[in-house]
C-alpha cells in the first residue's frame, strides 16, 4: 500500500505544486479543492457514459423479464438466452459504473501519497539525505496513539519544523528549511492538514471535517440511490443499493477520522462537486430521455435492415 501511495503521489504532488504556485493562493487546502474540482470535471464524460449505461440497463431488464417469462422453469435456457441478449446488445453488466469508482480510488490514493509525502512529492530541491535526516528527528514528535508502521514523518516535519531546527540538525541546508517553512499547510489557521481527527482531544474545529464528510457523502449517495432505483426492477436490487448508500457514509466517516484532515478536505469537495455534476448530468441525460433515444435508434436500425433485405430481394428478382 505504501508503494502505491509513493507511485501515485508523484504526479499528484506535481499537480498540487503547480496549482499551489499559480491559482491556489499559496494555500495547500485551497489547492486540494481546486485539484478535486478539475479532476471531477475531467470525469464528466465518464459520468455521462454511466448515465447512458443506467438507461441501457433499464432497457435490458425489460427484455430479460420477457425471456424469464417465456422460459419459466428452464434456468439453463434463460441463462443462454440472456447471454445471447447481452452479445446482441453489446452489454456487459460487470462494467456498469466501475470506471468512475476506479478513477475515484486513483485520485484518493494519489492525493494520500501527495499529502503523506510532501517533502518528496510536493516540494522540490530537497535531497533524499535531507529528508531522511529531517524525518529521523520528526519521529520524536509522533503521537503515542500513532502506529510506528504508519508513514507520516514527513507531515510531522512540516508541523514541527521550528522545534526541529531549535533542537539542532545536521546535514540539512538552510534553503531546504526555508522551503519547508514557506508551505502554508494549515486550513486557514484552524488546524494543520496533517492533523488526524482521532488524535485530537476534546472539541476542536477539525471535527467539522468528519461531520461534513458524512453529510456530503450521504447527500451524493442518496441522490445516486434515488436515480438508480428508477432503473431497478426488483426490491432486492433496491435494498442492495440502500445498504451501499449507508455503507459509503460509514466508510467515509471511518476513513476521514483515521486519516489526515487533508484527505477529509478532498472527500468533502469531491462529494459536493460530484453531487452538483450528477444533478446536472442526471437532468440532461435522464433515464427516460435515454431510453426513448435507444428505442428510436433501435427502430431506425431495424428498418434499415428491413430495407436492405427488401433491396437485396428485389435485386435478385430482377436478375
Amino acid at each position: 500500500m505504501i508503494g502505491l501511495y509513493k507511485i501515485l503521489g508523484v504526479p499528484f504532488g506535481f499537480l498540487l505544486r503547480i496549482i499551489y504556485e499559480t491559482i491556489g493562493f499559496q494555500n495547500y487546502a485551497v489547492s486540494i479543492v481546486i485539484l478535486t474540482v478539475v479532476a471531477r470535471l475531467i470525469m464528466i464524460p465518464s459520468t455521462i457514459h454511466q448515465q447512458k449505461g443506467m438507461a441501457k440497463t433499464q432497457r435490458i431488464q425489460s427484455k430479460i423479464r420477457k425471456i424469464q417469462e417465456k422460459y419459466a422453469g428452464d434456468q439453463r435456457k434463460i441463462q443462454e438466452e440472456t447471454q445471447a441478449l447481452y452479445q446482441r446488445e453489446g452489454y456487459n453488466p460487470m462494467n456498469a459504473g466501475c470506471a468512475p469508482m476506479l478513477v475515484q480510488f486513483v485520485l484518493l490514493f494519489g492525493l494520500i501519497g501527495a499529502i503523506y509525502y510532501p517533502l518528496s512529492n510536493f516540494l522540490t530541491g530537497i535531497t533524499d539525505a535531507e529528508i531522511a535526516a529531517l524525518t529521523a528527528k520528526a519521529a520524536a514528535f509522533r503521537p503515542a496513539s500513532m502506529s510506528k508502521s504508519v508513514i507520516m514523518d514527513e507531515l510531522l516535519v512540516i508541523q514541527h519544523i521550528g522545534e526541529i531546527v531549535e533542537k539542532g540538525i545536521e546535514g540539512v541546508s538552510q534553503g531546504a528549511i526555508e522551503k519547508i517553512k514557506s508551505v502554508n499547510f494549515s486550513f486557514f489557521g484552524l488546524f494543520d492538514l496533517g492533523d488526524i481527527p482521532k488524535d485530537t482531544k476534546g472539541f476542536a474545529p477539525i471535527w467539522c471535517i468528519p461531520v461534513l464528510s458524512v453529510i456530503s457523502t450521504l447527500a451524493s449517495s442518496i441522490y445516486s440511490y434515488i436515480k438508480q432505483k428508477q432503473t431497478q426492477s426488483n426490491a432486492a436490487a433496491a435494498k442492495s443499493m440502500g445498504c451501499m448508500t449507508i455503507g459509503m457514509a460509514a466508510f467515509s466517516l471511518y476513513f476521514v477520522i483515521n486519516y489526515p484532515a487533508g484527505i477529509g478536505i478532498y472527500w468533502i469537495a469531491s462529494g459536493i462537486v460530484g453531487l452538483i455534476i450528477n444533478v446536472i448530468v442526471g437532468n440532461m441525460y435522464s433515464p427516460k430521455k435515454m431510453i426513448a433515444k435507444i428505442m428510436i435508434d433501435e427502430t431506425v436500425e431495424r428498418r434499415s435492415k428491413e430495407n436492405n433485405i427488401k433491396f437485396a430481394a428485389n435485386a435478385n428478382n430482377e436478375k
